[in-house]
């Protein structure tokens, strides 16, 4: 049975993208390979942590492992749960293992990079969830630095290259016979450092403020799913495109409806007597008051539907409907009038010998007559 990827990482499922990242990280310097030469369980830790990374690192394979575990990756896209040896693995990241091992293509100059997706958890009332709205809300993100347009170098200057590494984003070490290219400390890999940073974002490129988002839910949506909103992320770096922003949604209880799906349940107390003689009543419904029918004779627990009044199908048209359970309540505080009646009522049900438990004990010594006859 397949860990859970968060325990794998060692992170919280609230983890933040760098957190992941960073935790991945520690783990592939751990158990890398070449710092193991042999150990198969090192091996297979290196795997399983270069797994989780690859899911949780991808907002929308995120979400979706969120909600429905392994088993909701699998067909998604590229098999992306499973890995067939170590180029696989490195061929997949092979970006991030150039930040510590020098590994897979070489960074130089400004590359634009993609901006990081951001997470929003939205509460909803259940009837905001059943019925669509629209919310705004506020998100603290990274903004592109209006005075330098986000190249984080002061107006009227350049950068200039790295001496360090002469613009290669890398420097090369020779252990023995082996030559390993790591990235270059003073440039971080860019090839070019700043000497004039901006003085609005001190040369990051970015400020950060608060900015308000306008929401659209969609009726029927639930606990647990998730609304993309395309280039509401972080800002992308060196022109590089923006993250996108993921709102997921919780829903708050209701005090007299529950939903399960596309169905909404309720439950509505009757009293003995018009579960007896039947009766018809209002039923609350998300839509207004609805009459419903009681027959005759209706038992305690008893369900009745009414049809197309629960909650939208998403992406399939059509409503589910409510379910109303009955329940009957059974008095406490009889009057002496109300006793009596009752009593009188016990007396006619015995004189025609149809109580339940007349019935029952009739019905258990046929059985025993029937049973033991002749022994």
């Amino acid at each position: 049975m397949k860990r859970d990827y968060y325990d794998i990482l060692g992170v919280s499922r609230n983890a933040t993208q760098e957190e992941i990242k960073s935790a991945y990280r520690r783990l592939a310097l751990k158990y890398h390979p070449d710092r193991n030469p042999g150990d198969k369980e090192a091996e297979e830790k290196f795997k399983e942590a270069a797994e989780a990374y690859e899911v949780l690192r991808d907002p929308e394979k995120r979400a979706i492992y969120d909600q429905y575990g392994h088993a909701g990756l699998e067909g998604y896209g590229r098999p992306s749960t499973h890995f067939r040896d170590f180029d696989d693995i490195f061929s997949t990241f092979s970006e991030i293992f150039d930040e510590f091992f020098g590994f897979g293509p070489r960074r130089k100059g400004y590359v634009p990079e993609a901006g990081a997706d951001l997470r929003y958890q939205l509460e909803l009332s259940f009837e905001e969830a059943i019925s669509g709205t629209e919310k705004w809300i506020e998100i603290p993100k990274k903004a592109t630095c209006p005075f330098c347009d986000g190249s984080g170098i002061q107006p009227g200057y350049q950068p200039e290259i790295c001496p360090s590494c002469q613009g290669r984003g890398q420097v090369y070490r020779s252990h023995g016979f082996l030559r390993i290219a790591t990235t270059c400390p003073r440039c971080q890999g860019e090839g070019y450092i700043i000497t004039h940073p901006c003085n609005k974002c001190q040369g990051k490129g970015w400020v950060k403020e608060k900015k308000k988002v306008k929401v659209v839910v969609p009726p029927g949506v639930d606990t647990g799913m998730s609304l993309r909103i395309q280039g509401e992320g972080e800002p992308g770096l060196h022109g590089g495109p923006p993250g996108n922003l993921y709102i997921f949604i919780r829903v708050k209880p209701h005090p007299f409806f529950t939903r399960k799906g596309d169905d909404i349940f309720c439950e509505i107390p009757i009293s003995f007597v018009q579960s007896a003689l039947g009766d018809e009543i209002e039923v609350p419904t998300l839509k207004g008051p609805q009459k419903l029918k009681i027959p005759p004779g209706t038992q305690p627990g008893h369900t009745f539907r009414l049809k197309h009044l629960g909650a939208p199908r998403l992406e399939r048209g059509g409503r589910g409907d409510q379910i109303v359970k009955i329940i009957v309540k059974v008095p406490t505080d009889l009057t002496p009038q109300q006793r009596m009646l009752l009593e009188e009522f016990e007396r006619i049900e015995r004189e025609k010998k149809s109580t339940p438990y007349k019935r029952f004990w009739e019905r258990m010594k046929d059985y025993f007559s029937s049973k033991f006859q002749g022994v």
